[in-house]
């Protein structure tokens, strides 16, 4: 769930959730919402049944994709709308890497979605092209499949502003100083949410999750597997989830890590919120790590000292922008990386611990805008148009500026680092202009095997809740919870007690016979700033 921010906010990485209290259907549009339903899986049948007997051409991949053989590159076709399986199709971008063991070995395809939404999971195939140590086994087993969801990338990408006009910087500070402020905020998200419209209004009403995780069956017929194999990790994991919802019987392993909470009363406005306060929880546990490495940084001692420091930068940027293009926006979309991951944590610190020393330089190439990067300019707003149209048509948001400035302004008092540029980030879907619908009752049906879910205790970006919740939803599920940990991204961390229970689910099916606790992963070590050319 990581990009660039749309509006005169920071980036923010989210999860967002629906209002409690959504409106109650009628007994008419009950039923106009099961027929809509119903006509949905007749019609991602006949589509998967196309998609099984077509297969995939799989060819080398386009040159500018980055994808180097062996990795091979195809389409997978399905409906725009599944209601009308015979209308209008797109083409959804796949790869691969075939498995490396023998044919005795291989057990199928697993296919992965790295989050967002508006993630690319075309990198995966790389795990297996690059002998990534923590896939070795697994990867004798499976082709390593990626795709770009509908809307991303190469799959009928959407867009709602200009690229280069969207990296454009410095943009406002997101923390508000007065009520003008937040009508200027105001005013930028309804301009972004009429750019999406403008620009994409066609594809907007279909960009769901429901309609991915169709299209994640679509992709499953295709490559000639009877039951679909998935890593989810962030976003990923409520796709996961949905899917298990609207496909129980079609799951031969699945495996979300990092979990959304899935409560219909959570996607997506009160996620959102939840998300602000866990975030400043990992903030504050960053802080005692560069205090406790002050020897390395001289940053500041203390998590206090830290603290002051940082308000300082943001004080600094604020009233004069750093380079000219790092305001606070700018910091806080940089910073936010050291929450979300620990492999962060160091270079986050060594780039502030070279400004404090005299060297903005490192400070604005991170922060600040490249308008020289085109073709990343556009998978940058590409993707926050996917995160903004999915998340806004996934579920009914609350249209009443009262309720947002009353819950932003209350959750701000105790999460300063992230609340506001998480709100602007998702006020455009207060003015969506097409329809939001209800979210999918994640829940276990009939054939749905042990799903197997991998949490840390203390993410920012998916708290702990989630992954709670998930699990009582989806009966014979098992949690695996890294103690005092707060990574985003489990499975991506080395800890032999998960690697080793991954492995052992995706190539055997088995689990433990209770959910599992683990230590956390190593600490990360401290890295000193990179001395100034020439000195």
């Amino acid at each position: 769930m990581n990009r660039k921010a749309a509006l005169g906010a920071a980036s923010t990485l989210v999860t967002g959730t629906l209002i409690a209290g959504a409106i109650a259907a009628t007994p008419a549009t009950a039923v106009e919402r099961h027929h809509s339903t119903d006509a949905a899986a007749r019609g991602v049948q006949i589509a998967a049944a196309r998609a099984a007997r077509a297969g995939i051409d799989w060819q080398t991949c386009p040159a500018d994709w980055g994808l180097k053989a062996p990795i091979q590159c195809g389409w997978v076709t399905v409906p725009l709308d599944y209601t009308k399986p015979n209308g209008r199709t797109i083409k959804i971008a796949v790869d691969r890497a075939v498995s490396t063991g023998t044919k005795k070995e291989r057990q199928g395809s697993l296919i992965y979605n790295p989050g967002g939404p508006g993630g690319s999971g075309l990198r995966f195939p790389a795990r297996v092209t690059s002998k990534s140590p923590l896939w070795v086994k697994t990867a004798k087993a499976y082709d390593f499949v990626g795709f770009d969801p509908r809307g991303v990338g190469h799959s009928a990408p959407i867009s709602c502003v200009d690229p280069q006009e969207y990296v454009k910087a410095p943009k406002l500070d997101p923390v508000p100083d007065s009520e003008a402020d937040k009508r200027v905020q105001r005013k930028l998200a309804r301009e972004y949410a009429d750019g999406c419209f403008e620009r994409s209004g066609d594809l907007l009403p279909h960009m769901t999750t429901p309609n991915t995780a169709r299209d994640l069956d679509v992709i499953r017929a295709a490559l000639g597997d009877k039951k679909l194999n998935y890593l989810g990790v962030s976003y990923g994991t409520y796709l996961g989830a949905v899917y298990a919802t609207l496909f129980p019987n079609h799951v031969r392993r699945m495996l979300v890590d990092s979990v959304v909470n899935p409560s219909r009363e959570k996607i997506w406005y009160q996620a959102n919120l939840d998300q602000d306060i866990a975030f400043e929880t990992r903030w504050g546990d960053w802080k005692k790590w560069v205090a406790k490495n002050d020897a390395t940084y001289h940053i500041g001692d203390t998590p206090a000292k830290v603290q002051k420091q940082w308000e300082k930068l943001r004080a600094t940027a604020k009233k004069h922008p750093i380079g000219g293009v790092v305001g606070p926006a700018e910091l806080t979309g940089f910073f936010q990386s050291a929450p979300y991951y620990d492999s962060s944590w160091a270079s986050v610190a060594s780039v502030w611990s070279a400004y404090l020393a005299g060297d903005a330089k490192p400070l604005i190439q991170s922060a600040g805008p490249d308008l020289s990067d085109k073709a990343g300019n556009i998978a940058s707003e590409n993707s926050n148009a996917v995160y903004t149209a999915v998340e806004c048509a996934d579920a009914k948001w609350p249209t009443s500026w009262q309720k947002w400035n009353r819950d932003n302004t209350r959750v701000h008092r105790q999460a300063p680092f992230m609340t506001w540029s998480n709100a602007w980030m998702n006020l455009p879907c207060a003015t969506w202009k097409t329809k939001q619908h209800n979210p999918v009752e994640v829940k276990t049906g009939r054939g749905l095997p042990s799903v197997l879910i991998v949490q840390s205790e203390r993410d920012a970006a998916t708290p702990f809740e989630g992954a709670v919740e998930l699990h009582k939803r989806l009966k014979g599920s098992r949690l695996i919870v890294e103690k005092n940990a707060g990574s985003h991204g489990v499975t991506g961390q080395v800890n032999p007690c998960i690697n080793d229970r991954v492995d052992t689910y995706f190539l055997t099916g088995k689990i433990d016979a209770k959910d599992v606790t683990c230590a956390p992963h190593a600490t990360p070590q401290p890295a000193p700033a990179k001395a100034k050319a020439g000195a």
